[in-house]
C-alpha cells in the first residue's frame, strides 16, 4: 500500500533528539527551541515566534489575546479543521462561518465585509494547501473595521503572497508541525506575533499565566501567576527534531516541489479530458507545496475514485467536512451560513499521496493508476 503520508525523519532528527536527551535541559525554551524560533523569525522576516505544543494551542493563545467576551464573534472559513474555530469557541466566541473561493479554496474576501457585525472581533484566514489568501483586501477590510487578522498557516510555511511570507502579514499567525505537515516534530506548533502589543502578554499566557519569562530575562526577581494561560511550551526534545528539519528547509521544499510538479504536469491533460480540476495557484503566490488535490466531477465519482485507488494499493483521502454543517458548528454558529461553495468542494475534493520521502517510482505508479481511471 502506498501510504497517504509518511513523516520524513532521517538520521539528522535522530542525532538531534539523542543530543537533547543527553543534555540538562529537555523541557521548554531550551537551546533547540531558541534556535527554531530564531530561524523562523529570520527566514520569514516576521515578528516574534513562540513554539507551542500544537497549532491548536497556538490558536488558543491567539483567542486569549483577543480578550473575548460572551457574544463576541470571530469570522472563520467553514472549510478548515475544527481547531480553527474550536480555539475561539473555547474562550467564549460565536463563530461566523465564511464561504470559500471556488479556485483556491481560500476564504472568499468578496463576501467578507457582509459578515462583519458590531460584535466581530477578528478574522481568521486559512491558507489552504499553502496557497496564500487574498491578504491585501483582507487586511484593508480588517483595518477599516479595527479587527485583528489571524493567519492559520498550518499548511503554508515558506509560502508567499505578493513577495511576503505567509505568517508575516496578519497581526498574528499560527503554524503546525504535526506529522502530516512539511516540517514536523510529531506534534508541535508556533504562534507568530507580528503586532508588538501582543508580545508581552503572549509570553505570560504560554507560561501558564505566569511572568516566568520575565524572570529568566532578569526583569523581575521572582515570578508569579498574573493572567490566564496554560502549559503551551514545546519540549526541547521535540524542538531538536524540528530544528533538524528547519535547517534543511530548502532540500525538503525542493523535494515536495518536484513531486507536486510531476503530479501536475502528468495529470493536467487527463484532468481536462475527464472534467477533473487540478489545483489553482495565482501567479502572485508562491505555494508551500503542502498537498496535491483534485476536484472530481461529483461525490459519486470521488467515492468511486478513492475505492478504485484503494483496490490498487494506493491510499487517497478526502478532506474537511464543512464546519458550518457539523453538530458543534451548528451549536456555536453566529450566522446562517450560505456556504454553497464549501459544501460543493467538500464533496468533490480528493488528496493524492504526498510526502517528502516519496520516491519517483511511487509517484509514477500513482500517476499511472490515476490515468487509467475514467470518472
Amino acid at each position: 500500500m502506498i501510504a497517504f503520508n509518511i513523516p520524513y525523519i532521517t538520521e539528522h532528527e535522530t542525532k538531534n533528539a539523542l543530543k537533547s536527551l543527553g543534555s540538562i535541559h529537555i523541557s521548554g525554551d531550551g537551546p533547540y527551541a531558541r534556535n527554531c524560533q530564531s530561524i523562523i523569525e529570520e527566514q520569514l522576516d516576521s515578528g516574534q515566534v513562540l513554539l507551542t505544543t500544537s497549532c491548536t494551542h497556538a490558536l488558543e493563545m491567539a483567542a486569549i489575546l483577543l480578550n473575548l467576551r460572551p457574544g463576541d464573534e470571530v469570522i472563520v472559513p467553514s472549510y478548515t479543521f475544527a481547531s480553527t474555530a474550536l480555539a475561539f469557541v473555547m474562550h467564549g466566541a460565536k463563530i461566523c462561518f465564511a464561504d470559500i473561493r471556488p479556485d483556491t479554496m481560500n476564504i472568499d474576501e468578496s463576501k467578507l465585509e457582509a459578515l462583519i457585525t458590531p460584535k466581530t472581533r477578528a478574522i481568521v484566514v486559512v491558507h489552504y494547501a499553502g496557497v496564500g489568501c487574498e491578504m491585501d483586501p483582507i487586511m484593508q477590510i480588517a483595518n477599516r473595521h479595527n479587527l485583528v487578522v489571524i493567519e492559520d498557516n498550518a499548511h503554508g510555511l515558506y509560502g508567499k503572497y505578493k513577495g511576503k511570507y505567509l505568517g508575516s502579514i496578519g497581526h498574528m499567525a499560527t503554524q503546525s508541525f504535526h506529522e502530516t505537515k512539511n516540517f514536523t516534530c510529531g506534534e508541535g506548533g508556533a504562534l507568530i506575533i507580528n503586532d508588538e502589543k501582543f508580545v508581552a502578554r503572549a509570553e505570560i499566557i504560554r507560561e501558564k499565566g505566569t511572568n516566568r519569562s520575565k524572570f529568566f530575562q532578569g526583569l523581575v526577581d521572582k515570578y508569579t501567576w498574573v493572567d490566564k494561560g496554560s502549559s503551551y511550551v514545546l519540549s526541547d526534545i521535540l524542538a531538536a527534531v524540528l530544528y533538524a528539519q528547519l535547517q534543511r528547509a530548502n532540500e525538503i521544499q525542493q523535494r515536495r516541489k518536484n513531486l507536486w510538479n510531476t503530479y501536475n504536469e502528468s495529470l493536467s491533460s487527463w484532468g481536462i479530458s475527464n472534467n477533473v480540476t487540478l489545483p489553482t495557484v495565482p501567479d502572485y503566490c508562491k505555494q508551500a507545496y503542502h498537498m496535491f488535490y483534485m476536484l472530481l466531477p461529483s461525490l459519486e465519482n470521488r467515492i468511486k475514485f478513492i475505492e478504485y485507488l484503494k483496490n490498487e494499493n494506493i491510499m487517497a483521502v478526502f478532506h474537511y467536512i464543512p464546519l458550518h454543517s457539523s453538530p458543534m458548528g451548528i451549536k456555536c454558529s453566529a450566522n446562517k451560513c450560505n456556504c454553497s461553495v464549501t459544501t460543493d468542494i467538500s464533496e468533490r475534493l480528493v488528496r493524492l499521496p504526498f510526502y517528502t520521502g516519496m520516491t519517483t517510482e511511487e509517484s509514477l505508479f500513482v500517476i499511472g493508476k490515476v490515468l487509467a481511471f475514467q470518472p
